[in-house]
């Protein structure tokens, strides 16, 4: 099977690591993970929830008391007291119309004992982001990822412009739901693989965190159009319609040449890399028919193979198993405090659209920062740090007051800052994901993480419910889960200037004992030795000289 990769890494070496054509697929792909932020988080402004106050109805005063207003007293946004002193659940509420004009929470009072709606709202979505990465990852690896980068292009405009128009909240769920499936989980994964197909090794990080970049834009149109726009359903209505930037994509985008040469169709690879060559100005002919002769070979050498391997001999050895669980909760943490974080910039103090741009403005400082230190300080230290200090930041924010002066200035830069910190740590994730784990099991291993992503995210405005019971508890818990994973990062070995594991063989061994703690540990060994080496040297040196003095 190696003289097989060996032909195909043949093949591509021709295009170079970043040509035009290279530049061309990945300007329509990146588009993929822009509306995927766009399309996640749209509901922070079609279903905001501006501050409410309880209204006492016209039915209310006549129940409860004489008809008039007298002897009522309202205590809260959720509740009020009738005349004969009882305390009762309010049923309408007024609303703050300064920043929004009108909304699904507005329409269907997500407030009070109805919180759970909007929650369940955003879970839909997210629930559909998780099968969506399940499902249209495998059917992209079974049917092209072209087709399912199509399909879910098409899809997610239809959907959503369609859930902007939807009167009935179970049916807005299951709407949602779908419209997770292909807005945030189908275009952008599968254009995230294509360019990290097509692209050299060395412009792959710069890519990938280009994807996490684009992710953040969509993120600050939807304040963008949000600050704009003040009627829902047309705001939803045009956030469904940047999808239409990706209709054209069929006729304009090629499908991976790697997923082709894997399926036996070596003439259409070879035809994608020959158009490409052209564009890039390369004089290379390639020889269809001496690589179509070992095409077929590549296919009778795979039947003779070992058979596929499955996701559960990630967790049949103990080093494989113990990385395996330690990444598992990596993904997790930085997804759960990314969105937790994104979907509370709302709640701070101050312009809700403003809050919500700077949230997704911080991100990128963090990754052109990571792009200059991460191959240098490795990717360990700086996982664990991003994360550690992620984690502080959510809980100083909480503990802050917001009635002194500065207080509410001060909680926004902290918590703008940690989501800076985590955006650059959830980016780093997915490069060292591809590094910790062998070649046979790279792509399951990616999808396992990405999976307990999207699981967290979709626990995430679960979570945010708890502080019906103190307004601490969500950023505490993503805190502390923050440093949690944060502090466990470090017991992960370093992965930068080393070989990648192609075997399952190499996987098990590769990193064994390597953690932060045992470097350090070694590294003054190391500086000991040859502190010790430099005294012994003088003592001989220093003996040397007598005996030249004594002949």
């Amino acid at each position: 099977m190696a003289s097989v990769d060996n032909e195909l890494e043949e093949v591509m070496a021709h295009l170079g690591e970043f040509g035009k054509f290279q530049a061309w697929q990945f300007s329509l792909h990146i588009i993929g993970a822009l509306t995927a932020g766009l399309h996640m988080m749209t509901l922070m402004t079609v279903a905001a929830v501006p501050d409410a106050q309880c209204e006492i109805t016209l039915g209310e005063y006549s129940r409860y008391g004489n008809g008039s207003g007298e002897g009522f007293e309202v205590l809260d946004k959720c509740h009020f007291v009738d005349p004969s002193n009882e305390t009762r659940a309010c049923s309408l509420w007024s609303y703050d119309r300064t920043y929004f004009q009108s909304s699904r929470a507005i329409e269907w009072n997500f407030v009070c004992s109805q919180r759970w709606m909007g929650a369940l709202a955003q879970s839909a979505y997210m629930f559909g982001v998780f099968v969506g990465a399940v499902s249209l990852g495998s059917m992209a690896d079974k049917y092209g990822r072209k087709i399912i980068f199509y399909v879910s292009s098409v899809a997610q405009l239809v959907l959503g412009v369609s859930v902007a128009l939807i009167p009935e909240y179970y049916t807005f769920l299951v709407v949602r739901f779908l419209y997770g499936i292909f807005g945030s989980a189908g275009a952008y994964i599968t254009g995230f693989v294509l360019t990290m197909e097509l692209v050299g090794a060395s412009k792959r990080t710069v890519c990938g965190l280009m994807f996490q970049l684009a992710f953040a834009v969509g993120f600050m149109l939807v304040a963008a159009w949000g600050a704009l726009v003040k009627d829902r359903m047309w705001l939803q209505i045009i956030y469904g319609l940047h999808s239409a930037a990706l209709l054209g994509h069929w006729w304009l985008m090629d499908e991976s040449p790697r997923w082709l040469w894997a399926q036996g169709r070596i003439g259409e690879a070879l035809e994608i890399v020959q158009k490409a060559l052209r564009m890039n100005g390369s004089p290379v002919q390639l020889e269809v028919q001496k690589y179509a002769a070992r095409g077929k070979l590549q296919e009778v050498s795979e039947e003779d193979g070992d058979g596929s391997r499955s996701a559960l001999d990630l967790l049949k050895t103990p080093n494989l198993r113990a990385k395996t669980l330690n990444v598992c909760l990596n993904w997790f943490a930085n997804s759960i405090v990314y969105y937790g974080l994104s979907l509370n910039t709302g709640n701070l103090v101050g312009n809700p659209f403003l809050m919500m741009f700077l949230s997704g403005l911080v991100e990128v400082p963090s990754y052109i920062f990571i792009c200059f230190v991460m191959d240098r300080t490795g990717r360990r230290s700086l996982i664990s740090t991003l994360m550690l200090i992620g984690g502080i930041c959510c809980i100083c924010a909480t503990s802050i007051p917001r009635d002194v002066a500065g207080g509410a200035a001060g909680t926004v830069g902290i918590v703008l800052f940690g989501k800076a910190c985590i955006a650059g740590s959830f980016a780093i994730i997915y490069n060292y994901t591809a590094e910790l784990f062998p070649t046979v099991l790279r792509n399951t291993a990616l999808g396992i993480g990405s999976m307990c992503a999207r699981l967290s995210g979709a626990l995430t405005p679960m979570i945010m419910l708890l502080d019906s019971f103190n307004p601490k508890v969500p950023a505490t818990v993503f805190g502390f889960i923050a440093l949690l994973a944060g502090f466990l990062a470090l017991y992960l070995p370093e992965t930068v200037n080393q070989p990648m594991p192609e075997s399952l063989e190499d996987g098990e061994n590769f990193g064994k004992g390597d953690t932060c703690f045992s470097s350090c540990v070694n590294r003054r060994r190391v500086k000991d030795k040859r502190a010790y080496e430099v005294a012994l040297q003088k003592v001989d040196d220093l003996e040397h000289d007598k005996d030249y003095q004594k002949c």
